[in-house]
């Protein structure tokens, strides 16, 4: 039987609509950070999510051909994930004036066999079976990151979207009574530390995030998404949604 990470894994990915305080451990994900309203038809996100998926699925799909990495074995494809900030300030995702506006690291976990060689390989089998792929895959617009998140707080949300900040409320005022506070980067367009007055630069956030396992000094919000907007009615999805926290000083 394939190995399910949701499954495996339960407090990271099975939450509880009661917020709960949660350790998140080091993980390797295949990342693309960009900009843009997620909604746009074609857009950055969009082309983002296609190579994600592209990749992730080419490594999992590697048992039906000639190669596979050493360590392999088979595994349902982990959930998409992404982390959010836009504007100046802490994006805890309770107010979205602009969705055009809004920046994201949209991440999927790779198993730990995926290591750099492995990923130079699989990009060019991705782009044997879809060239369309090339000209992103040669601009590096995806990258190999591992970190962790450490001190966590993280909830369910059940239902639409767009219906998040009541759910995102319950969860602040959880930390709140734990005694602990919501540890978000401050944003601008990129909180890996330039300014908003600048174009936004994809290779500073991911090496802002790629430490090697450890929690970086980017903390930002973090959505999983357990459903597909594109199969599931609107008031059954299902988003994990985690905070990074800190003590209170």
């Amino acid at each position: 039987m394939a190995f399910d990470f949701k499954k495996e894994y339960r407090d990271l990915y099975q939450a509880k609509t009661k917020p709960v305080r949660i350790e998140v451990p080091a993980m390797t994900f295949a990342a693309v950070a960009g900009t843009g309203d997620p909604n746009e038809e074609g857009g950055a996100y969009a082309r983002a999510l296609a190579l994600l998926y592209g990749f992730s699925y080419t490594v999992k799909m590697a048992k039906m051909g000639s190669w596979q990495p050493d360590g392999y074995f088979d595994y349902v494809v982990p959930p998409l994930e992404g982390l959010w900030w836009g504007g100046a300030g802490a994006f805890d995702g309770t107010v979205i004036a602009d969705k055009s506006a809004l920046s994201w690291v949209s991440l999927i976990r790779q198993p730990d066999f995926v290591t750099p060689d492995v990923f130079i390989k699989v990009f060019e089998l991705l782009v044997q079976k879809k060239p369309d792929l090339a000209a992103p895959v040669d601009r590096g617009d995806l990258r190999l990151v591992r970190f962790a998140e450490g001190p966590c707080a993280q909830v369910m949300h059940r239902g639409p979207y767009d219906d998040e900040p009541a759910t995102i409320a319950k969860l602040s005022s959880f930390i709140e009574s734990e005694g602990l506070v919501t540890d978000i980067a401050e944003g601008g367009e990129s909180p890996a530390g330039h300014e908003a007055t600048r174009g936004f630069d994809a290779t500073e956030m991911l090496d802002a995030l790629d430490v090697h396992g450890a929690v970086p000094a980017v903390r930002l919000h973090h959505e999983i998404y357990l459903g597909d907007p594109r199969r599931t009615k609107p008031e059954n999805l299902k988003t994990v949604i985690r905070h990074p926290v800190s003590a209170l000083v």
